[in-house]
């Protein structure tokens, strides 16, 4: 049976030697990551330390340069569909990897902080959640989030998946749904793709 490749390297992190970084780019970009603030990298150089975490030794560069020229901004880059990313000259699964985790990270982050209070009190936190996780979709997607008596987030359900410009739900299953958690009120989620829009329709009392 063939033996296969991990998904990143798990070896024990060891210093640098000095055929690993010769002209010390790595170590530099690290070091401007943690000592400054957010802006202390430009969108290519963050593309770059994050593939360094999935191919040692190789200049990240030129790759990180192309990403941002295809997908036209950071957050294009990091919320590229995996399939298209892992078919860019270049990339692989390793690298594609160490791309998405950033998104995955950030989208569990926001929903943490939508879970934490009632929704209504906190919309920009929730219009913030649901833009990292849809806004650059490249299908229609609806989502329903069910809302207790206290506003606060049951679940966040997907209920529909589309081509580019629709997606169908069906209202029976939705109420149906609400009924069974106990919701009281519900808010429906929709995207546009070839816009960044996200939309939303909150529906009071579900039963």
């Amino acid at each position: 049976m063939p033996q296969q490749t991990p998904l990143f390297d798990e070896r024990p992190e060891r210093p640098a030697g000095p055929g690993d970084d010769p002209s010390g780019h790595r170590s530099r970009l690290r070091k401007r990551l943690l000592d400054g603030g957010a802006e202390a990298l430009a969108d290519h150089e963050v593309i770059e330390l994050l593939l360094m975490q999935a191919v040692k030794r190789l200049d990240m560069k030129p790759l990180a340069r192309t990403l941002i020229h295809r997908f036209g901004s950071l957050a294009g880059v990091l919320q590229a569909d995996p399939r298209t990313l892992a078919a860019h000259p270049g990339m692989g699964e390793a690298t594609t990897a160490a791309l998405r985790i950033v998104s995955v990270a950030a989208t569990r982050l926001a929903r943490q902080k939508v879970r934490e209070a009632p929704v209504i009190g906190s919309w920009q936190a929730l219009i913030d959640y649901l833009t990292i996780d849809m806004a650059h979709l490249t299908v229609e997607r609806v989502r329903v989030l069910y809302l207790n008596a206290q506003n606060m987030l049951i679940v966040d359900d997907l209920v529909g998946e589309g081509t580019i410009d629709e997606a169908a739900i069906h209202p029976r299953e939705v109420i149906r749904r609400a009924l069974d958690l106990g919701a009281t009120a519900l808010i429906l989620v929709h995207n546009h793709p070839t816009t960044p829009d996200i939309v939303t329709n909150k529906h009071a009392q579900a039963h």
